[in-house]
């Protein structure tokens, strides 16, 4: 998908058929997608939502309740492209450290990617206006790679997996997020897999002496 702007779709009269309809939809939410991720949720109207997917507000307001709900499915579609590759990944992996390299290297790769940089920055950049976009995220199944490392960890005997996988991910992806965003030299994928390699290095030395299996000092 492209940032450029959204190619309108010719308009045409009178109520779409059983095989048209489902094509109107896919439109707005692609239209809705581009919007979104290059001109930000508070920026984007329904009116310029509906123009780019060439529909009317009506037909819009008939598949959407709104604003939100647009955005929710926006970031659901893309969360559904994102997620088979990592499932595959931790799925073919054996043991923990495996799992989590494997792990850290997709997530690397996905969050990374232009899409996902442009929805990272659309809610940082506007979550203190529109709260609503902490609860869309959640709910659009943002929060599903937390779970998938939370059974992983504790099948591989974590304490607190939950909290434990929070932490490997913000471990993994706050830096080389910040990089990419132009705060520091961005990671090549050489770079990248030597970051991986070193975030679930440090991890589990970490988790370990958490649990006591480190010497004292």
């Amino acid at each position: 998908m492209s940032f450029s702007d959204a190619a309108p779709a010719p308009r045409r009269g009178g109520r779409p058929s059983r095989e048209e309809a489902p094509q109107i939809t896919e439109r707005v939410i692609e239209a809705a997608t581009v919007l979104f991720l290059r001109d930000g949720y508070g920026a984007t109207s329904l009116e310029a939502v509906a123009a780019a997917a060439g529909v009317s507000k009506r037909t819009l307001y008939a598949r959407f309740s709104g604003k939100a709900a647009l955005l929710q499915v926006s970031v659901a579609r893309l969360v559904a492209r994102w997620l088979p590759p990592f499932d595959a990944e931790i799925g073919q992996a054996q043991g923990l450290e495996a799992t989590l390299l494997a792990a850290a290297r997709v997530m690397l790769a996905t969050a990374l990617a232009p899409e996902a940089l442009a929805l990272h920055r659309l809610v940082i950049g506007e979550i203190a206006r529109f709260p609503e976009l902490a609860e869309v995220m959640r709910e659009a199944g943002a929060h599903v790679g937390v779970l998938r490392l939370a059974e992983a960890m504790a099948r591989g005997g974590i304490a607190d997996p939950q909290w434990a996988a929070e932490q490997f991910m913000a471990l993994v992806l706050s830096v080389p997020q910040r990089r990419a965003m132009g705060l520091g030299p961005p990671l090549d994928a050489d770079a990248q897999a030597d970051w991986a390699a070193r975030c679930v290095a440090l991890f589990l030395r970490g988790a370990a002496c958490s649990r006591g299996w480190c010497d004292e000092a």
